[in-house]
């Protein structure tokens, strides 16, 4: 049996033909990084209600690298999420496939994390707690899930919160865990849906670096959907700019420069004023 083959289940973790759930980066071991790792083919999605059916993405392809980091970007309710929704498998596309290695993704699956912008977490249980969840339903064994999670609370700046309950946290740290969270099952790609839109600047940019940071240090492939065209240049390999409504590729822009980037560096003034400049025209206040 081939690793594009095996079974994602994390109780039976001697079994030769099984990987463990919280460690679904291992399916994926025998591609080599920045080949593809997603492939997205002729994508579409049409919304039906009684009244009318509405095309919210027109014939969608590309690839995303493995170990890279691509955003989707795009006016306003021009279908950013409802792509995002297709990878993870929580929509199913009217036509068109997607492809995780040599596997079609027709359902939700532990080789996919997700990161929301509201955050999702559960009350009642302490940030290490959030963060060890997964691993918790995966059968991990306590001793390996607390040694996990202090890594992951130290590479987020969370260490001296672990005991903290939900509440008691600022909406920055609520996004911290939830990061955590989702790379801590180690998964093969990581979706996060506008992840710092509901943050002031200063704590959106502060999570930006934090994320920079653990990207430094391990390899990890995400898409990530924002309206920040700032955000896009500073955190990401490509972007992938979309037009409007129904949404189709306008663009895939390569982002010069290694991370950490200066924000301010003329290369990513000339981009952002490009892409504005694109997305300005795709306005729909301006048809």
């Amino acid at each position: 049996m081939s690793k594009s083959e095996m079974v994602v289940n994390g109780e039976k973790y001697d079994a030769k033909d099984r990987v463990r759930a919280d460690r679904t980066d291992k399916l994926y071991e025998h591609i080599p990084e920045g080949e593809p790792l997603v492939r997205i083919e002729n994508l579409n999605v049409t919304y039906r209600t009684d009244e009318k059916v509405t095309l919210a993405v027109d014939n969608i392809s590309f690839d995303i690298k493995k170990g890279e980091l691509i955003s989707i970007v795009g006016p306003s309710g021009c279908g950013k999420s409802t792509i995002l929704r297709c990878i993870s498998g929580l929509l199913q596309p009217t036509s068109g496939t997607i492809m995780i290695g040599d596997n079609k993704c027709t359902t939700a699956g532990s080789d996919r994390g997700m990161v929301f912008q509201d955050f999702a977490l559960f009350p009642w249980r302490s940030v290490r707690k959030n963060i060890e969840f997964g691993l918790e339903v995966a059968g991990v064994p306590k001793e390996e899930r607390r040694e996990r999670s202090e890594r992951y609370l130290k590479a987020m700046g969370l260490q001296d919160f672990a005991d903290a309950r939900i509440h008691e946290l600022s909406g920055g740290m609520k996004q911290r865990v939830g990061i955590a969270r989702a790379m801590i099952m180690h998964p093969a790609v990581i979706l996060m849906d506008e992840p710092f839109g509901a943050l002031d600047a200063q704590t959106r940019n502060i999570l930006q670096e934090s994320l920079v940071n653990v990207l430094k240090n391990s390899s990890r492939t995400i898409v990530f959907v924002t309206h920040s065209v700032d955000e896009a240049l500073f955190l990401s390999d490509r972007i992938l700019v979309l037009s409007k409504r129904p949404a189709t590729v306008h663009k895939i822009i390569d982002v010069p420069g290694d991370r950490p980037r200066d924000r301010t560096a003329p290369e990513y003034a000339q981009l952002r004023s490009e892409i504005l400049s694109y997305l300005h025209s795709q306005n729909t206040m301006f048809d």
